[in-house]
C-alpha cells in the first residue's frame, strides 16, 4: 500500500498553505510539502494532539499504516481544516471502495475521488489499494476576492480596466502578474494593484500558474479576466454570488452563441476544442479557453496545475470537472479588443490538444452526473449536462 500511497500523494497533494499529518513522518509527504512551500506539522492523531492546530490546515493527510480510520477519527480530524479544506484518506488492498466512501460520507466529508496512484482508476482499486480524496465541504457565504490579470504590455488599457473592476468589486484587492516592456506596471501600482513581475516572459501559462496560488494564498477567492476590455466587468458581482451560494468554479463562456466580436475562425477553432473535450471528457463545455473564469481558493490549492507552455484553461476546467467539484458554466457577452491580440494560433492548438489528451484518466469522480452544470442568465434556470 505504501507506494500506491506515495504515488496518490504525489498526484493528489495539490499545493496547500499548511499540511496535518496523522501518524509517523512520511518521507512522500514531507517531499511534497517542501516542494509546494507548505508548512507541514505531524502528530500522532490522539484528539489531544489536535486542539492546538484547529482549523488551521488545506490538507490532511493520514499514514497507511494506521489502523484507526474510523468515520469517528475522521470527523474528528477534519476539524483542523479550514472551510473547503481536503483530506487524503488510504485504504490498503481488499478494501471496497463503496465501503470506503460510505465512511467518508459517514464523517460529514465529500468524497471527490479516488485515487489509485495511476491511470488504471477505480477499477484495480480494491486490488492495489487506494487513496479516497475527500474534503470539509465549503459553507456559503460571503468570500474575500482577488481580481487578477496577466499583462504584457497593456499600457493602454491597463488604468482603465483597474478602474472599471473596482466599480464592481470595491473591496477586493486587484493582482497584475506582468511581463511588460512598457509603463504597464508602474501605472497598475499607481492604481493600487498588486504587481508581480515575472520577467523575462515566460508565456500564458506560468504567469496564469503563478497568479492563481498568488491569489489562492491571499483571499477566499479568484475573478479571472484579460485586460484587453473584451471581457464585460459588470459580471464580477455575479460570478462572485455563484461561488458564494456554493460553486467552486464558474466558467464564463464567449461561445454559447457566436459573438459578433469574434472573428469566424477563432470561434469555430473554440468550438472544436470544446467539443474534443466533450468527447473525451463528457463536458458539456462550449468554452475552454475563456479568459474569465471565478475559482473558489480551496479548490485551486487541490490542485498542481502545471504552466509550463500554453492552454493552461483547459487543465483548470477539465481537471476540477473530473474530479467532482460543482463547476458552472454561464453564457457572458464579448466584445471588441483594446490592444493588439497575442495569441500563437498554431501553437497554442497544439498545446490544446496536448492538455485533452494528458487530462484523461485523471480525476475519476466517484459519481456521474453533477459537477457540471449550465447555467443560463437568469440564476433561477439551471440545465444539468454531464
Amino acid at each position: 500500500m505504501g507506494s500506491a500511497f506515495d504515488r496518490a500523494i504525489a498526484s493528489s497533494f495539490g499545493r496547500p498553505r499548511a499540511v496535518l499529518h496523522v501518524g509517523p513522518s512520511n518521507a512522500a509527504v514531507e517531499e511534497q510539502a517542501a516542494r509546494a512551500g507548505a508548512r507541514l506539522v505531524t502528530t500522532t492523531g490522539k484528539k489531544g494532539d489536535l486542539a492546538p492546530h484547529v482549523t488551521s490546515f488545506d490538507l490532511l493527510t493520514i499514514e497507511p499504516d494506521t489502523t484507526f480510520i474510523t468515520s469517528e477519527n475522521l470527523a474528528m480530524w477534519s476539524t483542523c481544516l479550514t472551510d473547503g479544506g481536503h483530506l487524503l484518506v488510504p485504504y490498503r488492498a481488499g478494501a471496497a471502495p463503496d465501503d470506503a466512501l460510505a465512511q467518508i460520507r459517514a464523517a460529514g466529508l465529500e468524497p471527490m475521488r479516488i485515487d489509485t496512484g495511476s491511470r488504471m482508476g477505480q477499477r484495480f482499486a480494491s486490488r492495489k489499494g487506494f487513496v479516497v480524496v475527500a474534503r470539509k465541504r465549503p459553507e456559503p457565504g460571503p468570500l474575500t476576492l482577488t481580481i487578477g490579470m496577466l499583462t504584457l504590455n497593456e499600457e493602454e488599457s491597463i488604468e482603465r480596466m483597474i478602474d472599471e473592476v473596482r466599480v464592481y468589486a470595491p473591496e477586493a484587492k486587484v493582482l497584475v502578474v506582468d511581463s511588460s516592456s512598457d509603463r504597464t506596471p508602474e501605472r497598475a501600482t499607481a492604481k493600487g494593484a498588486r504587481v508581480i513581475r515575472q520577467l523575462p516572459p515566460r508565456g500564458h501559462g506560468p504567469a496564469m500558474e503563478r497568479l492563481m496560488y498568488e491569489a489562492a494564498c491571499d483571499t477566499d477567492a479568484l475573478i479571472y479576466l484579460d485586460c484587453d476590455f473584451t471581457y464585460p466587468a459588470d459580471q464580477i458581482p455575479r460570478l462572485r454570488a455563484l461561488l458564494e451560494q456554493g460553486a467552486d468554479m464558474v466558467n464564463a463562456t464567449r461561445t454559447h452563441t457566436k459573438p459578433d466580436a469574434m472573428p469566424i475562425p477563432n470561434f469555430i477553432a473554440n468550438r472544436v476544442f470544446a467539443a474534443t473535450a466533450q468527447l473525451v471528457h463528457g463536458i458539456a463545455t462550449t468554452d475552454v479557453h475563456s479568459g474569465m473564469r471565478a475559482y473558489r481558493s480551496s479548490m485551486v490549492r487541490a490542485f498542481a496545475f502545471d504552466g509550463e507552455g500554453d492552454a493552461l484553461p483547459l487543465d483548470t476546467l477539465i481537471l476540477p470537472a473530473r474530479s467532482n467539484y460543482d463547476v458552472i458554466e454561464t453564457p457572458i457577452g464579448y466584445h471588441k479588443r483594446v490592444g493588439e491580440s497575442k495569441l500563437a494560433r498554431v501553437r497554442g492548438t497544439l498545446w490544446s490538444f496536448a492538455r485533452i489528451a494528458s487530462a484523461i484518466g485523471k480525476g475519476t469522480r466517484v459519481q456521474r452526473g453533477g459537477s457540471f452544470r449550465h447555467l443560463a442568465n437568469d440564476p433561477t434556470t439551471q440545465q444539468r449536462n454531464v
